[in-house]
């Protein structure tokens, strides 16, 4: 687990997208230096990844969170048609 948790609440929409916008361009820069020349801990590499998995899944949640009833509805009967096949 990563020792520093984004807090990602006091984030608004917009921020989260930046936010994750700006971890994937320094997860790509870090990913680079280590193949040019190695890094320190490679193992930032993979708390980069999850920070921008724990970013995405606040923006999913907050998405999920806006739907309508009716659209939960869709979703739920979408789900259960790819589990039947």
């Amino acid at each position: 687990m990563a020792q520093n948790k984004l807090e990602l609440a006091g984030f608004s929409d917009a921020d989260l997208v930046l936010e994750r916008d700006s971890k994937v361009k320094e997860l790509f820069d870090a990913k680079f230096d280590h193949a040019v020349k190695g890094l320190a801990n490679p193992l930032e590499l993979r708390a980069m990844r999850r920070d921008i998995a724990r970013i995405n899944t606040e923006i999913r949640r907050r998405e999920l969170a806006a739907m309508s009833p009716e659209e939960l509805e869709m979703r739920s009967k979408r789900r259960a048609r790819r589990r039947r096949n």
